[in-house]
This record gives structure tokens, sequence and C-alpha cells, in this order.
């Protein structure tokens, strides 16, 4: 990654905090994911992808914009993937899922707050962070306090769009986020210089719904017994998916899962079948997020199952393809996004029942719900999943952390007990 020093110079990183950050993350990706027993060979690019996290990448997005591109940094699975790509734009996400840059963050904000914001808050003020130095502007959103007060605050280091995203699901919501969306693509005409055609609309709507179903397939690869690919890898490509190249990620997801697909014929697993498993559901996990999956993993059970921004709803409903004008394509795309069910509605009787149908889907023994500390959306929310969850005879866990690695043996002690208790 030496290579790139003169680039991340160029950003303006600080490169020796940023030399300590690349330092630490490969040592923790090795202890993670390089001792893994019987990995699928297709996880061999995404090693690659993490290998070059800050560089390859990093290197084609500074390209794109050479050429007159614009690159979009995102929050949120409800910014419109769509439409950048059809303004001629890149996107890349920038949640932030590093306790490294917390201190940072909490020299500004306040500490109870939610350590996701303060991360990405916290790589973009102390500048060890080349997806937030290559951006033109970022696309922020609604979906909780934290979040919309933040985007205050951001503004003022980079030019920060914010998206508004009703917190109920009436047509009069519907009618609100359809607005929004036709305002997010006037912004990218404008900022891009690149009116939108319904043939290039139509093109990107394709490609991103390929792409969701690639992940798909993936996933439900993972429904077999025994599982194929651990959930470990599993969380790492849906985290990869927020950055990557388009179409090569989606053309190495497929192959994947090609070899996924021919293990399930075979019989072939990573983990013995009899292992509990287990569907994790609530907060999302940015990279280098694996936390939790690992202690799970090193606990005896599996993770099959990811009822999550990084993991169903990421990739759950395309898009209508083939209406006619944009405003039609728009509008389908408000509404494929308008099915997510992200704890900031409510009601939110939707996601309830997709966490009953994926455990059935996925056969887990048991649900790990995730919180990050200070989530109160999904902090509050527990109380209905777990209330639908006793009444399904289906076992549950409630995990509140963060980012640190100090409650790790406490974790571990309390997973343990769940996977006796769902053996």
């Amino acid at each position: 990654m030496s290579d790139y020093n003169e680039m991340w110079k160029g950003l303006g990183l600080d490169i020796e905090k940023h030399d300590v950050l690349l330092n630490a993350l490969g040592a923790i990706y090795s202890d993670v994911y390089m001792n893994q027993e019987c990995r699928p060979n297709g996880m061999g690019y995404f090693d690659f992808v993490m290998s070059e996290v800050h560089g390859l990448r990093i290197k084609e997005l500074l390209e794109h914009k050479e050429k007159g591109g614009k690159v979009v940094g995102t929050f949120c699975l409800y910014v419109p993937d769509e439409i950048i790509l059809a303004a001629g734009g890149l996107s890349v996400g920038l949640c932030g899922g590093a306790q490294f840059s917390v201190p940072d963050a909490d020299a500004v904000l306040p500490r109870n707050l939610c350590p996701l914001i303060k991360s990405a808050f916290g790589f973009k003020i102390s500048k060890i962070c080349p997806y937030f130095e290559v951006a033109d502007f970022v696309i922020g959103e609604t979906t909780c306090d934290g979040k919309k007060k933040v985007w205050e605050l951001l503004n003022e280091h980079i030019p920060t769009y914010v998206m508004e995203l009703p917190q109920m699901k009436r047509e009069t919501d519907r009618d609100l986020w359809l607005k929004e969306v036709k305002a997010f693509m006037e912004k990218m005409e404008e900022e891009s210089g690149v009116k939108i055609t319904p043939e290039v609309m139509e093109e990107k709507i394709k490609l991103v719904n390929r792409k969701r179903e690639a992940i798909q397939r993936v996933f439900d690869a993972r429904k077999a017994n025994p599982v194929p690919i651990s959930g470990k890898d599993a969380l790492l490509i849906s985290q990869i998916a927020f950055y990557d190249d388009l179409e090569r990620f989606t053309t190495k997801v497929n192959e994947l899962a090609d070899e996924l697909e021919e293990r399930n014929k075979k019989r072939e697993g990573v983990f013995d079948e009899k292992r509990p498993r287990i569907l994790v559901s609530g907060c999302p996990m940015a990279i280098p997020n694996w936390k939790l999956h690992s202690v799970i993993e090193d606990s005896g059970g599996v993770v099959v199952c990811e009822e999550s921004c990084v993991g169903t709803r990421y990739f759950s409903h395309l898009v209508e393809e083939e209406r006619p004008t944009v405003e039609d394509k728009v509008k389908a795309i408000a509404e494929r996004y308008m099915r997510i069910n992200c704890s900031c509605f409510s009601p939110n009787e939707e996601r309830i029942d997709d966490i009953i149908r994926y455990v059935k889907d996925y056969n887990a023994s048991g649900v790990i719900h995730y919180t990050l500390q200070f989530c109160h959306t999904y902090n509050v929310e527990f109380v209905r999943v777990k209330e639908a969850l006793k009444k399904a005879n289906i076992p549950v866990l409630e995990i509140e952390t963060d980012y640190s690695e100090g409650d790790v043996g406490q974790l571990k002690t309390r997973v343990e007990a769940f996977i006796e208790q769902v053996l």
C-alpha cells in the first residue's frame, strides 16, 4: 500500500494516523478471516479488495473524477444508487465501523451518541478516510435524530445534502418521499451537468437489480445445511458491496454463488451441520465491524443470515424495470426504496414479519438482536421484536455494544450460553 502514499498526500490525509489505521486493519483482518478452514475459493477476490481497501478503489475513483464524473458519499440504503449512476456518478458508502476514529469525534460530539455516527464523523474531521476526501459531496438522510443533527456539523467540513425520509408509510408519506427522490435527481443533474435520459436510467436500474440478485444468490445458498460459507465471509461481501466497482463486484459475487451452489450439491460446508444456525438482526455493521460474527462463530454457532442494512435490507426487492418515462422510473425507484423496513418507521410490523420469515427460511435455531449503544430506534423496537419472537417460540438474545474490544469476553460468555440453550 506504500505505493499510494503520494495519492493519499494529494487527498490531504493525515498520513501518520492513516498508517496506524491500515496496520491495525490488516492485523484484524488477518486474525478474523485468514485462518478460516474450507473457505470458498471465490473469497480470494474479496481478500484482494480488502488488501487494496484504500488503494486501487481510491485510484479508480480519482480517475473517474479526472474524466468529469462525480463521486458521492452515502450513509444509508435510502439514497438511490440508480440515480447517482444515471447522472454519471459513483457512490461510496461512508458509514464508520471502527473505534479508531471515535476519540476524535468525542472531542466534538456528545459521548452518548451512536458509535456508527461518531465513527463516520471522526473519520472525516481527522482526515484518515480517503473515501471521504475523494467524495465531491455526501448525502445524508433523516433516519435518526443523531444523524440529522450531525449532518449540520458535517456540512461545515464537506458539502452535505440531506434527503427527508418520512417516518411513516401512509399515502401522504409516500408522496413526500417521491418528491424527495425527484429533488435528489435534480440535485444530481445539477452537480454533474448531466441530463438523465430514460435509456440511461433503465440501464442503471438493471445494473443495480443484477447486483441485488447476485447477493441474493449468496444468501439463498446459506439456507443449506451444512452452510457453504461462513457468516463472517458473507458479511464481508455485503460490506464491500457499498463501495466496490458495481459490474466487477456483481461478476465476482455471481462466480462465488456458482461455487456455493456446487458446494451445496456436494454437501460441502465450512462448519459441522450440527452447529446452531443463528440469524443476526438489527443495526448495520460497517467495515471493519466483524466483532459479533467472530464471537458467534468462535463460540460454536454459525451466522446464516443478517436482517440488517448490511444484509437482507440491502438487496431485498428490485426496482420495477421497463417503465416508459424518466418520471415513471423515478416513481418505481421511490416505491422500491420505501419497501426497506428500517426501524425509523412507525409502525414497523413489516420488519418483525421479516425476522420471523427469515428464521423459517434459513432454518435458524435462534435470533441474536444486535443494537449499537445509544441507537434508540432499534433498542426500543426490540421490545416488540422480543414479544413477537417469544410468541413464535423463537429463542432470542439481545446484544448491545459498541466498536471497542473491551466487552468481547463478556459477549462470548453470553453467546456461548445462548448457543447451549438452542442446541
